[in-house]
């Protein structure tokens, strides 16, 4: 059930983030005179919005996120899908 105003909508500075499969993950950037900052985060668990991970793209070459920061976001998303469910297990909710 949505109430009124709930609809999700995006920033325009926010997209889905690729090689995670769908709109689940998600980067917002800011372009700053000192680079562009990223932070990725997940709307995949109802109750909750977890940040994976905020950094600053160094790279004057292409968009892509480097290497490194995707392997550490698929870590900490595997420790949030953990930690969500202890989360909610002590709260009673299955």
């Amino acid at each position: 059930m949505a109430f009124p105003g709930s609809e999700r909508k995006n920033p325009k500075n926010a997209k889905a983030l690729s090689g995670f499969g769908g709109a689940l993950i998600m980067e917002l950037w800011r372009d700053h005179a000192d680079g562009t900052f990223r932070t990725v985060y997940t709307v995949r668990y109802a109750e909750v919005v977890v940040i994976l991970h905020a950094f600053q793209k160094k790279s004057k070459k292409g968009i892509e996120t480097p290497k490194q920061d995707i392997d550490l976001i698929h870590s900490r998303m595997k420790l949030a899908e953990v930690m969500y469910k202890e989360w909610k297990e002590k709260r009673g909710k299955k």
